[in-house]
């Protein structure tokens, strides 16, 4: 392990950084298992040609994070896949297949899908090794891209936290970055709920209307594989304009560190319900809290992907996995935001330290950890 590799660690883990190249055929990628004392570590493979080290080890320790404050029997794990998740089909598939067999003797890592990797990955993940999570329906999984798990998970968190922003999510404005798998879902989730989509984002372009977006015409062209400037609605910017934006809950669904220092003070909202691992930095969290804007830690509000999966290798329904992402996620958003308020703290230092009690308990019970 090199000196590089050494700062990313504390008495929490990693418990294991793996390397893995198959210059044969291309394959290289990363596996993080963080910490697994409750169990088992569920993270995402994720996929994409500028992934690294770093990423990768900051994913895994989100995921730990995130499925300790949901109560999950599993520890947080991570692995980055580097490629072009669009490549042809027969080439990712050799990739994915590849990296399956070499994580196999990885036995506390149990692989997920993530950006760039889909159920259809999982299926050769688990017909490689038989252990993954996010599989097809056929392979007895429960869709959870499709079903907007996450999405679902997010629209429970601002439920619970828009009564310290002080607003109604009826009427309320919203703004998704990143209008894909999770952020979709959240915008449709929210619609329900009588929001109104003021703008979104995707790879090519932002789209904005300050009187409201059709969340339905913009969903049916994402999952016809369209970009959101095809829709012909709203007027059209940069992917980057999305920031500046105003509106009452802005949600950031796609890569990491989209809001930082050098764009934070760029938000006009009330209320930040974090879609995506890591999309916003600790000092720009920390410039939210000091502006009085709410900000829910990504690990708290996007947990309904981990805990659908949860469901699913335990043999459990779609049905049992929304109400217990429902009943989860409502708990720690509460339970945040009262000891922030009670201790002085900021939601994601309140988060930290309700989470790490958990992890060293957790600990506390296993002869080596």
């Amino acid at each position: 392990m090199t000196e590089s590799v050494f700062r990313f660690c504390d008495d929490l883990g990693p418990a294991r950084i793996v390397h893995i190249h198959r210059p044969g055929i291309g394959l290289n990628a990363i596996v993080v298992v963080d910490n697994a004392a409750a169990g088992p570590a569920i993270g995402g493979v994720r996929m994409a040609p500028d992934v690294s080290l770093e990423e990768c080890v900051r994913l895994a320790r989100a995921m730990t994070f995130k499925n300790a404050a949901a109560g999950l029997p599993h520890g947080g794990g991570k692995a980055v896949l580097f490629g072009d998740p669009a490549t042809n089909p027969e080439r990712k598939e050799e990739l994915v297949r590849a990296f399956a067999c070499a994580v196999g003797p990885i036995v506390d890592y149990i692989v997920g899908p993530d950006m760039g990797t889909d159920e259809t990955a999982m299926a050769w993940v688990t017909d490689e090794i038989g252990r993954a999570v996010g599989l097809p329906p056929e392979l007895g999984g429960i869709p959870l891209d499709e079903i907007g798990a996450t999405g679902f998970g997010l629209a429970a968190a601002a439920d619970v936290a828009k009564d310290y922003a002080k607003l109604e999510l009826d009427g309320a404005t919203i703004a998704v970055q990143g209008f894909g798998a999770v952020g979709k879902h959240a915008a449709r989730f929210l619609a329900a709920r009588g929001a109104v989509l003021v703008a979104a984002a995707d790879s090519s372009g932002t789209v904005h209307d300050p009187a409201g977006l059709d969340v339905a015409q913009l969903l049916a062209v994402k999952n016809e594989g369209g970009h959101l400037v095809d829709a012909g609605i709203g007027s059209v910017a940069d992917r980057d304009a999305i920031v500046g934006i105003e509106c009452d809950i802005w949600i950031p669904a796609a890569r990491p560190d989209v809001i930082n220092a050098d764009n934070v003070d760029e938000l006009r909202t009330k209320l930040v319900v974090q879609g995506a691992n890591i999309g916003v930095t600790e000092e720009a969290e920390a410039r939210l809290y000091e502006r009085g804007v709410v900000s829910i830690p990504d690990f708290i509000s996007n947990a309904g992907g981990v805990i659908c999966a949860a469901v699913e290798y335990r043999g459990g329904s779609q049905t049992e996995a929304f109400a217990i992402i429902d009943e989860k996620i409502r708990t720690n958003t509460a339970e945040v935001f009262e000891r922030s308020s009670r201790e002085g703290l900021s939601p994601r230092a309140a988060a930290i330290a309700m989470t790490e009690a958990r992890i060293r308990t957790a600990m506390s019970m296993r002869r080596w950890s």
